[in-house]
C-alpha cells in the first residue's frame, strides 16, 4: 500500500511539473480541431504560450529565477529551430505573422517547456546531485552536444561518441529526490534515457497535431523514427546539464538576508 501511495505521489508531482508542456499539447490539439478566428494558428499558439508563462509567474507556480532559465532555453531552442528549418530537417508549413525565416516564435516555447518541467520537478521533488562531475567538464560536454546538432550537417555526426562520453562521465553520478519525506535515488544516465523516451512520445503527439512536420510526414502523418530518441536524449542531457549547473552555481552564491 505504501509503495502505491508513493507512486501516486510521484506521479502527481510529475503531472504538476508538466503543466506547461500539457498546456502546449492541449493547445496544439484544440487549434487543430477547432479553427480560431482573426489570426493564424501559429500566432494563437504564441499568444497562449505567452499568457501561460505570465500566469505561471504571477500565480507563483514559477519563480523569477526559473523564468530566466526558461527564457534562456527559448533562445537556445529558437536558434536551433532557425538552423534546422533552413537545412530542411523539418518545416512549419502553415501561415503566421510571427514567423522568422519560416520559424514561428511559439516553437521556442516547446524547448522552454522542457526547461519548465526540469525546474518544476527539481523544486517539487527536492532534487540533489551525488558525485557531480567538475564544472568545466560538464559545460564542455553540454557545448559539444549542442554544437553537434549544427556541425553534423557539414561534418561527421558524433552523437554516439558523445552518448558514450556521457555514460563514462556520469557513470558514478546519481540524482536523489524526495517523496513524502523519503529519499530515493536513480543513476543520472537512466534518468536521461527515460526523459528522452517520453519526449519522443510527446514529439509524436506534437507532429500528429501539426506542431511541425518532418519531410516524410508531408503527405500524411507517420510515427517519428525511433532514431530520433537519440536526438531528444542528447537535447535532454543539454537541458539537464544547463539547469543543474545553474542550480549549483546559485547554491554557492550567498543569499541576501535583508
Amino acid at each position: 500500500m505504501r509503495a502505491l501511495k508513493q507512486l501516486f505521489r510521484f506521479g502527481w508531482e510529475q503531472a504538476l511539473s508538466c503543466l506547461f508542456p500539457v498546456v502546449i499539447f492541449a493547445s496544439l490539439a484544440i487549434t487543430q480541431i477547432i479553427p480560431l478566428p482573426f489570426i493564424p494558428r501559429y500566432d494563437w499558439l504564441l499568444m497562449i504560450c505567452l499568457l501561460m508563462q505570465w500566469w505561471m509567474v504571477r500565480s507563483g507556480l514559477e519563480t523569477k529565477d526559473e523564468l530566466k532559465v526558461i527564457t534562456l532555453f527559448h533562445l537556445i531552442g529558437l536558434a536551433l529551430e532557425l538552423f534546422k528549418v533552413h537545412m530542411g530537417s523539418w518545416s512549419y508549413p502553415e501561415e503566421g505573422f510571427f514567423k522568422i525565416f519560416g520559424v514561428p516564435l511559439y516553437s521556442g516555447f516547446m524547448y522552454a517547456s522542457v526547461a519548465s518541467y526540469l525546474c518544476q520537478a527539481w523544486r517539487r521533488l527536492k532534487v540533489e546531485l551525488i558525485n557531480w562531475p567538475p564544472f568545466l567538464m560538464v559545460v564542455s560536454l553540454a557545448v559539444a552536444i549542442y554544437l553537434n546538432f549544427f556541425v553534423h550537417h557539414f561534418w561527421i555526426d558524433v552523437r554516439w561518441w558523445l552518448s558514450g562520453l556521457v555514460i563514462i562521465i556520469f557513470w558514478q553520478s546519481w540524482v536523489t529526490y524526495e517523496i513524502n519525506d523519503t529519499r530515493y535515488r536513480m543513476p543520472i544516465a537512466l534518468s536521461f534515457v527515460l526523459i528522452g523516451f517520453f519526449i519522443w512520445i510527446a514529439e509524436n503527439i506534437a507532429t500528429f497535431f501539426g506542431a511541425w512536420k518532418y519531410p516524410d510526414q508531408t503527405d500524411s502523418w507517420r510515427l517519428v523514427h525511433l532514431g530520433k530518441v537519440s536526438s531528444w536524449l542528447l537535447l535532454v542531457i543539454v537541458s539537464f546539464l544547463i539547469v543543474a549547473t545553474l542550480k549549483l552555481v546559485k547554491s554557492k552564491v550567498p543569499q541576501d538576508r535583508n
